[in-house]
């Protein structure tokens, strides 16, 4: 990790050097490097550095598809808000990409050449846009490590049968009783926990994995899937619908018709429990994405004190502090994964427990 974070120090220090004649802006350093992109930026200028160029896939009139290349190479347009001093650019497209511009990462259609902006924002219209963007291609990456995780493990014991783990079973055993047994066991009461058990491991080592690729925005080439909230939306909109098909009469009875209580508090805490049944996924979704994301900043945050002071003698106090924070990211990464599927065991257990008499 030391020398990872090294790495990432001289990379950002030599992307500070080629635009060191522009004012420093922290702010935009760390959106660039959290945010999701359609290049897979390497090293050196935010634009015209290394980069991966990825596929631009757009649903307008059809599908239409080119290299996120044809924006980032293309024009760059520079406007100032006649209401502030704020300086506004985007890319404009060329070849396959005529016609559509590029600001903030998002992709919008040309109206009279040009995008038209009120408040800061365009008001030209958004094609849909499904390109492989540097989330998505980091998604995939890291599901196929599952896939191929697992494919051993399982092979593994395929061939050998109930043994002694060796090899990468050695490691990955441990994990999953540990899911199995103080997950999904602990909450899911009556046997019922081997039905979800899979569903648990599944979102248990997606998060943990992928929360250890987020380690990785600090290096050239990263990608922060788990800081976008679009992703901890999906996992929590997952467990939900997992926590809704398996509930029984007994849950929806305590949500519509609660036992013990007079009838008249039954229609005053109704409105209360559907609330709550949206409250506790939204929940899921936030925490896993502001903890992760908040790391992030902090690091980044950390180590831009050595540029906005222009001064490497700050890297004395800035870099051990976010070596700290990335030691401690460590924690935070496998935490977060287990509580994510830790609470989603319990909202299940709460669906699917049978009445006590």
């Amino acid at each position: 990790m030391t020398l990872g974070f090294l790495l990432f120090f001289l990379g950002f220090y030599s992307d500070f050097r080629a635009e060191e004649k522009t004012e420093f802006d922290v702010s935009e350093m760390i959106m660039h490097h959290i945010k999701d992109a359609h290049e897979w930026h390497l090293f050196g200028p935010e634009h015209g550095g290394t980069s991966i160029y990825l596929p631009v896939i757009l649903v307008d009139n059809g599908i239409k598809t080119f290299s996120s290349s044809l924006f980032y190479h293309g024009k760059e347009v520079t406007i100032k808000q006649d209401s502030s001093e704020t300086v506004i650019s985007y890319f404009i497209g060329e070849g396959a990409a005529s016609g559509y511009a590029l600001f903030h990462e998002e992709i919008y259609k040309l109206k009279n050449g040009s995008l038209e902006f009120k408040n800061g924002h365009p008001h030209n219209i958004h094609p849909t846009d499904l390109s492989i963007t540097k989330n998505v291609l980091s998604l995939f990456f890291g599901a196929g490590i599952i896939l191929l995780m697992m494919f051993f493990t399982a092979r593994f014991y395929k061939k050998n049968g109930a043994v002694a783990p060796k090899g990468i079973a050695k490691f990955f055993e441990p994990i999953i009783i540990m899911v199995r047994d103080d997950i999904a066991k602990a909450n899911i009461s009556h046997s019922k926990h081997e039905k979800y058990v899979p569903y648990l491991l599944t979102i248990f080592f997606f998060i943990w994995l992928n929360n250890m690729l987020g380690l990785v925005p600090f290096l050239p080439g990263g990608a922060n899937l788990t800081g976008n909230i679009s992703v901890t939306l999906f996992l929590s909109v997952c467990t939900l619908l997992v926590t809704l098909l398996s509930a029984n009469m007994n849950y929806w009875k305590h949500i519509f018709w609660m036992p013990g209580i007079p009838v008249a508090m039954k229609f005053f805490m109704m409105p209360i429990e559907l609330i709550g049944i949206l409250t506790k996924p939204f929940a899921l979704m936030i925490r896993l994405f502001a903890n992760i994301t908040a790391g992030h900043i902090i690091i980044l945050a950390l180590i831009s004190i050595i540029f906005i002071n222009k001064n490497i003698g700050w890297a004395g106090l800035s870099v051990p502090m976010a070596l700290f924070i990335s030691v401690l990211e460590l924690l935070v990464a496998f935490l977060q994964a287990f509580l994510f599927a830790m609470l989603s065991s319990l909202f299940i257990g709460m669906a699917v427990e049978e009445p006590h008499h």
